[in-house]
């Protein structure tokens, strides 16, 4: 956020707005493929509100307007006579034999207001008189309209739409230079146009011997129209790092929700069952509500009063095999279970010191780290985690050779890799 400002800072040092034409010019240098005729994104972020009205029609008739970004700033109504171009101008004659020259890359036209143009007829306004240029969109930039307007004694100018945008209200802008243009320019819509101009063609009133109406040019800026330029500018800066900062708390949610989904409850963890190795053999408690503090605070009276039973061994619903009683190491900090340390029990039944497997299954995995077992799920017989060896015993008299495959010991973890398989009776009777 500081370099934006920064920049921001830097860019408006560079740039100064200087008058009303410049609140945007300075940021549309940066735009290199920006029209003379403007584009939706200018037109929403400089928008002005403005209005044209014919003032000597009960009740007046009242049309929407939009100022241009260039030209002069009206902080008053204008009030003056409305005359269409083409009522009283032409094209300037040029050619190789005349002092008149083009100099404009496009064709004058008086209904558009196109350079250069030359008064043609008897009548034209009075420099003096306070009269608005009437012309239509096209053929040449708006600017080069409002110079021309400018140059035949114009105090403004009204510039229509085209049909082929009728509905539209373009806010008007150049992206050269536009300093020498000192009267004001506003916009109407093409049907706004056209009904403008049939009411000057039936008007009564004439000024100087050109049919005319009396309009009134009003323009209201807002706070908004001089704010925009800045604050489109720092949207545009900050939408990529906001649009990053939304996709990155999207992914931390998510993953915060995976990683909830893949711990333990503290209430399930809490229930498990824990031991204290007496330095003889193990002391079972059953879960309770009390502390982890006065667990370990009974833990240590018991063995205190000498509770150290020999062979204490915890008692099971089900048998257990051999190695569950044997487990002296935790598997989280490779050390030996001491007199008087507090060891879980997890439903796989392996032994881990309880302040560890707790911070474990609750902060981390809800899964055993040994075996991969689930806590939260229900539990499974011993007998099925680590499989013994089971030979059924055979009637007497019964022979070897009838043992079927069924019968023989399926190999565990426990199984040498390396054995000798059992030789059958055909076997060793061939040796003998």
């Amino acid at each position: 956020m500081s370099n934006a400002l920064i920049f921001l800072a830097f860019a408006l040092a560079i740039f100064p707005p200087r008058v009303h034409s410049s609140h945007s010019d300075w940021l549309r240098r940066f735009t290199p493929g920006s029209r003379d005729d403007s584009s939706w994104l200018w037109s929403w972020a400089w928008a002005a509100d403005g209005t044209v009205s014919v003032v000597d029609r009960s009740p007046p008739i009242t049309f929407p307007a939009r100022p241009a970004s260039f030209g002069a700033e009206l902080n008053d109504p204008l009030l003056g006579y409305v005359i269409p171009l083409s009522s009283f101008t032409a094209p300037c004659p040029y050619g190789p034999d005349n002092s008149t020259s083009r100099r404009h890359r496009f064709e004058p036209d008086p209904v558009f207001g196109c350079p250069e143009l030359c008064i043609s007829g008897g009548n034209e306004p009075e420099p003096t008189d306070t009269w608005i240029a009437l012309v239509q969109r096209g053929g040449c930039p708006f600017v080069e309209k409002a110079r021309q307007a400018q140059k035949l004694g114009a105090k403004a100018v009204v510039v229509g739409g085209d049909r082929d945008n009728p509905d539209a209200l373009l806010n008007m802008f150049s992206e050269k230079d536009a300093s020498d243009v000192t009267i004001a320019a506003t916009y109407i819509k093409y049907w706004d146009y056209v009904q403008l101009s049939a009411m000057i063609a039936v008007s009564n009133t004439t000024h100087s011997g050109l049919k005319t109406l009396s309009l009134l040019i009003s323009t209201e800026y807002s706070a908004w129209e001089w704010y925009s330029p800045i604050i489109t500018f720092i949207i545009i800066l900050l939408l990529p790092s906001l649009l990053t900062f939304i996709t990155l708390l999207i992914h931390r949610i998510r993953a915060a929700r995976a990683a909830q989904r893949d711990r333990a409850p503290e209430s399930i963890v809490h229930s498990l069952p824990w031991r204290v190795w007496t330095g003889t053999g193990w002391e079972k408690h059953k879960p309770s509500c009390a502390s982890a503090e006065g667990a370990s605070a009974a833990a240590s009276q018991d063995l205190e009063r000498g509770l150290d039973t020999p062979n204490a061994s915890t008692s099971h619903d089900v048998a257990l095999p051999a190695w569950v009683e044997q487990q002296m190491e935790c598997a989280i900090c490779l050390e030996m279970f001491g007199k008087g340390d507090r060891v879980r029990v997890l439903p796989c039944y392996h032994l881990f010191h309880i302040d560890e497997i707790d911070e474990w299954l609750i902060n981390k995995k809800k899964l055993c780290p040994i075996c991969k077992a689930d806590v939260t799920q229900p539990q499974r017989s011993p007998a099925g985690h680590h499989a013994t060896e089971h030979v059924p015993q055979t009637e007497p008299g019964a022979s070897t050779s009838s043992r079927s495959p069924s019968t023989v010991a399926e190999p565990t973890e426990r199984t040498p890799l390396l054995q000798r398989p059992e030789r059958t009776s055909d076997e060793l009777q061939s040796a003998s």
